[in-house]
Parts: structure tokens; C-alpha cells; sequence
């Protein structure tokens, strides 16, 4: 009886190390992702962003005065190209999401191994005088 319960303990413990080891892999692909995605979006408002700041000033861009009707139209273009600049990104992070979906991700520890120096190695100033 006893070796039963060893082999079922045994068995346990195995499946616990094998759960614990597919819950880091999906932590650490989830923690990509979520770091990848906010790569993409920030890569997408930096650039409409810049967009902004350069040509601006074609619709009106922080003017406190009523815009033109031309300043209205180059406004109502920009906003277009916006939201489909915007709708491409959000696919593309879409579809990356369904990319990572078939990948195994596991992070990388650091290890640092510090050398052990005895105490005869060590230069604590004094000389020794073997005579």
C-alpha cells in the first residue's frame, strides 16, 4: 500500500511541476503580447501624432479661431485616413494575437553566478610572512 500512495504522490507532484511549467509559458505569452500590442499602439498615435503637429495646420489643428470650409474638408480627410490608419493597426494587433495563439513562449531567467574566493585568495592589504 504504501508504494501506491508513493507512486500516486509521485505522480501528483510530476503533474503539478507540468501544470506550474504551462502556467509560466502562458504568463510569459501573455506578458509579450500585452508588451507587443503596446508597441503597436504606440507606434500607430506617435505617428497620427506627428501627422498632427506637421500638417495641422492644413485643418485647423489647435486654432482657436472657426475653421475655413477648406480647413473643414482637409479636417474631415484627415479624420478618414485616421480611422483607417487606426482600423489597420487594431487588425494587424488582431491577427498577431492569433499568431502568438500557436507558439510556445517561455521567458529567459538571469542567472548570475558569483565566484566563491577563499580567504587565502583574499588581498586585504597585509602581506603574509612566512619566515
Amino acid at each position: 500500500m504504501t508504494d501506491q500512495k508513493y507512486n500516486k504522490f509521485l505522480k501528483d507532484s510530476i503533474n503539478l511541476k507540468n501544470v506550474r511549467e504551462e502556467r509560466k509559458r502562458d504568463i510569459a505569452k501573455d506578458a509579450l503580447f500585452k508588451s507587443s500590442k503596446k508597441r503597436v499602439q504606440t507606434t500607430m498615435i506617435g505617428a497620427l501624432d506627428i501627422l498632427e503637429k506637421h500638417f495641422g495646420f492644413l485643418w485647423g489643428f489647435e486654432q482657436t479661431e472657426e475653421p475655413t470650409a477648406e480647413q473643414t474638408e482637409l479636417k474631415q480627410i484627415y479624420d478618414d485616413a485616421r480611422a483607417k490608419i487606426l482600423d489597420k493597426g487594431n487588425t494587424q494587433i488582431r491577427n498577431m494575437e492569433a499568431d502568438f495563439a500557436n507558439y510556445e513562449i517561455s521567458k529567459k531567467r538571469y542567472h548570475i553566478n558569483l565566484p566563491v574566493v577563499g580567504s587565502d585568495n583574499l588581498n586585504t592589504g597585509e602581506e603574509k610572512n612566512d619566515g
